[in-house]
């Protein structure tokens, strides 16, 4: 059986790249099986309790898609919010296109679990003073939208809005292995109505191509997150693109017979699919 490399990226010019390294924990399936709560929480949450049930409209009716399998989620990567920093775990997220991690003040279970952003001990932070709200596929989290310096590997925006979680209600997080989220969707889909992280670097010329790619190894070392573009030592065999329907904020491509590949790249007009 082979082993797929998953890419995604955005298109343009260069090759200067900034890598993020990824570590490979313990998927919640793992973490719930050892603590006898699997049973429980899958009879209590029968679909991907991540995934929001966003509405597709098709003649005229409006259907509704559950994603399943979220409990085998298991790559998270490191990055640093405020002055001094303060370190998070986050999963870099297609699907979404909002960066939050729990704030201080949030006294959820979930919350109490995990890393908390205290703005008290940043000298660059900013409040806003807008509220936002996420609903889940089971359980929801409320935060508010905020500013303060943003940094990803040797990259960094010093006005980044992003979101500090007041309340997340609910085991839908309590037994993750990650802080927060680092969206990298399309702006359409965001609920803080903030530019996300990656268009932020875009729109700072921080980045010779603009793209992004994922590398996923087995182990517990060696996969990457990069900005900027694409490591060739990764992959072998042609690349191929295939046009994206980006309309609904998602990254949307059709399927038939013809779009092969074992590795795939997603542009903002574009996917690349690789062969091996």
């Amino acid at each position: 059986m082979k082993c797929l490399t998953v890419l995604f990226t955005i298109i343009t010019l260069s090759e200067c790249l900034f890598k993020i390294s990824l570590e490979r924990r313990k998927s919640l399936r793992k973490i719930l099986r050892e603590e006898n709560l699997l049973e429980d929480f899958l009879l209590k949450n029968r679909y991907g309790f991540y995934c929001q049930y966003l509405p597709f409209t098709k003649n005229g009716q409006v259907s509704k898609e559950p994603l399943l399998d979220f409990l085998d989620l298991e790559y998270y990567g490191t990055i640093y919010i405020g002055t001094p920093p303060q370190k998070f775990s986050v999963v870099f997220d297609t699907g979404s296109s909002d960066l939050w991690v729990p704030s201080v003040k949030c006294s959820s279970e979930a919350c109490l679990k995990h890393r908390r952003f205290d703005s008290s001990k940043s000298s660059t932070f900013r409040r806003t003073g807008k509220h936002f709200h996420i609903e889940y596929g089971t359980g929801s989290m409320k935060g508010i939208l905020v500013f303060d310096t943003v940094k990803v590997s040797s990259l960094s925006i010093s006005h980044q809005g992003f979101g500090l979680s007041t309340t997340e209600p609910g085991k839908a997080f309590v037994n993750t292995p990650f802080d927060g989220i680092l969206g990298l969707a399309y702006p359409s889909l965001s609920e803080e109505k903030a530019t996300p992280f990656f268009d932020s670097l875009m729109k700072e010329g921080l980045l010779e191509k603009h793209q992004f790619s994922v590398y996923l190894s087995r182990k517990k070392r060696g996969s990457e997150f990069i900005f900027g573009g694409i490591d060739q030592s990764h992959f072998t065999g042609r690349i191929n693109w295939i046009p994206v329907n980006y309309q609904s904020g998602f990254w949307q491509i059709a399927l038939d017979r013809r779009n092969k590949a074992a590795a795939l790249v997603v542009s903002d007009t574009h996917l690349m699919a690789v062969g091996t």
